[in-house]
C-alpha cells in the first residue's frame, strides 16, 4: 500500500527518526509533523500532552497514513497506550530508550541514560530500567531546558548546558549513554565532545526495525522509486529547515495550524 508513514514530534527532534526511515525504507513517503508551537512538551499535563498528540493525529488520519510513528518521548510514555486504544485500526509505534542495548554494550556494568525531566521520571522509564538493567549502576537524568535550546538553535547555551549535565555521567565513569529524548541526536556531535570514548546510543535503528516489520506484516510496504516527503510544523520554518539542511533530506515545508 502507497501510503506514506506518519511521524509526530513535539518538536524536530523526530526528524533524526524520519532521517533513518528514509535510509532504511528508500521506498516509503512522510509526512512529519513538528508540534514546535507548544514544544516543550515535558512542561505540560499529560491532558495536554495526550490532547495536543491527537491534533496532530487527526490532521495526518486526514491526508490518509497507514502507519504512525510517535518519535517523541514524552508522548509515548504519557499518552501512546491511551492513543492505541483510541486509534486500534492504526499501527502505532512508539520511542523509548535503548535500555537492552545500552546494558549489552556496556562492558563495565555503568550506564547513563539522558532524557526530558519528564520521560527521566516516569513509570514508563523506570519500569524499562528495572525489566533491563537490573543489577547495573544506572544513572538516569532529565535535562531541565536542554529540547527548548535546541528548537531556538542557541547552539552556545546548548554546549553550556551539555557541560553542567553530562558531568555527572563523567563522574560516575560510564561506558554507554542512552539518548532517550528524540531531540537529543540532534547534538550528538556536542554530546561526542563532553563525552570521549563513551558509547552513544539513540532509538532510531530500533524504531525503523520495528517498522519495518509491521509493514511487511501487514503487507504494506510501498513500491515509490521515488517517494514524496513532507514537513509541517506549527512554529518558525526557520528551525524545520535548519535541521532538515542539515540532515540533508529533501523534501516540502509548510507551517500550519492545529487546532
Amino acid at each position: 500500500m502507497n501510503l506514506p508513514i506518519g511521524i509526530i514530534d513535539s518538536g524536530v527532534g523526530g526528524l533524526t527518526i524520519a532521517q533513518a526511515v528514509i535510509n532504511k525504507l528508500p521506498k516509503e513517503p512522510i509526512i512529519y509533523i513538528a508540534d514546535s508551537k507548544n514544544c516543550p512538551y515535558g512542561k505540560k499535563s499529560s491532558k495536554q500532552i495526550y490532547s495536543l498528540s491527537k491534533n496532530m493525529i487527526d490532521f495526518l488520519l486526514k491526508k490518509r497514513i497507514k502507519m504512525l510513528i510517535v518519535a517523541c518521548n514524552t508522548v509515548t510514555v504519557t499518552s501512546i497506550e491511551k492513543l492505541r486504544k483510541d486509534y486500534p485500526g492504526l499501527p502505532i509505534v512508539g520511542i523509548v530508550p535503548v535500555v537492552k542495548t545500552a546494558v549489552e554494550k556496556s562492558k563495565n556494568n555503568k550506564i547513563g541514560i539522558f532524557s526530558s525531566k519528564v520521560t527521566a521520571q516516569s513509570k514508563y522509564q523506570k519500569e524499562l530500567i528495572h525489566k533491563f538493567a537490573k543489577g547495573y549502576h544506572v544513572i538516569n537524568i532529565g535535562s531541565a531546558g536542554l529540547v527548548s535550546l535546541i528548537e531556538n538553535l542557541k547552539f552556545d547555551e546548548v554546549n553550556k548546558v551539555l557541560k553542567k549535565e553530562l558531568k555527572i555521567f563523567k563522574d560516575t565513569n560510564i561506558d554507554v549513554l542512552a539518548l532517550g529524548c528524540s531531540h537529543f541526536p540532534l547534538v550528538v556531535k556536542q554530546i561526542r565532545q563532553f563525552m570521549p570514548g563513551i558509547l552513544i546510543l539513540d532509538s532510531s535503528k530500533a524504531v525503523c526495525r520495528q517498522v519495518k516489520r509491521i509493514l511487511i506484516q501487514n503487507n504494506n510496504l510501498s513500491s515509490f522509486t521515488k517517494p514524496s516527503y513532507t514537513f509541517y510544523t506549527t512554529g518558525d520554518l526557520k528551525t524545520i529547515s535548519y535541521f532538515i539542511n542539515k540532515l540533508t533530506i529533501k523534501g516540502k515545508v509548510e507551517r500550519i495550524s492545529l487546532q
